[in-house]
């Protein structure tokens, strides 16, 4: 059996879940190993909408795929090589709950068809928001 967290195989490098950022309703997924089974876990392709504010390009609306294991990082990455995000700090809205960098949009919840909303700004340590 292989055990994934945030796209991580979780091996015996550290003594306890804590020390992988395991906390109260996080995703591990499990895989039962044998010879014709890839290492990594599958992921899927997500078509979905990334929707601005209107203080940020005039409220467009802008369909894209990506696959379900690719971080919200990942994501914004994308958005700014296209150009299609001006460079600046953006935070990501899913189901009105602010969106982390480093998780997955599987671990997110992101389902085919979903919105996501990108707004200019931060989340201070404190865990509010800032633009």
């Amino acid at each position: 059996m292989t055990l994934f967290f945030l796209g991580r195989e979780l091996n015996d490098d550290f003594r306890n879940l804590n020390e992988y950022g395991i906390r109260d309703f996080s995703e591990v997924i499990a895989f039962l190993k044998n010879a014709h089974q890839p290492k990594d876990p599958p992921s899927k392709k997500l078509s979905l909408v990334v929707q601005t504010s209107s203080s940020l390009l005039n409220a467009a609306t802008i369909p894209l795929e990506m696959r379900d294991a690719n971080t919200v990082n990942d994501l914004k990455q994308f958005l700014l090589s296209k150009k299609i995000l001006p460079a600046d700090d953006y935070l990501f809205i899913h189901r009105q709950r602010i969106m982390r960098d480093s998780c997955s949009l599987k671990w997110h919840g992101v389902e085919n068809g979903d919105c996501l909303y990108v707004f200019k700004g931060t989340v201070s340590r404190n865990g509010y928001a800032t633009s």
